[in-house]
């Protein structure tokens, strides 16, 4: 394998990867943003009020975002990983 063809394929799959993980991070913050927003104009300091609505709220991101994470995997090693594997 051509090193051009090694970084390029390094390259794209880092680049989906964050392509993948920014809906779940950007709810994260989101969520850690406004939870902590709250709990500073109340002044309660729960942990379980930071960890259960995040960790629902993410569940619910990759419930609905699980198809075109899964779209994506597979359209990338489809047309990408499976031809440098047989060699074509």
């Amino acid at each position: 394998m051509d090193e051009a063809v090694f970084y390029d394929t390094l390259r794209e799959s880092l680049w989906i990867a964050v392509r993948l993980s920014t809906p779940l991070l950007g709810v994260a913050l989101v969520a850690g943003l406004v939870i902590g927003l709250f709990q500073a104009l109340t002044s309660v300091q729960e942990a379980t009020l930071t960890f259960v609505p995040k960790v629902a709220l993410l569940i619910g991101v990759f419930w609905v975002s699980m198809s075109w994470m899964t779209a994506s995997l597979v359209a990338f090693f489809t047309d990408r990983l499976v031809p440098l594997i047989i060699g074509s």
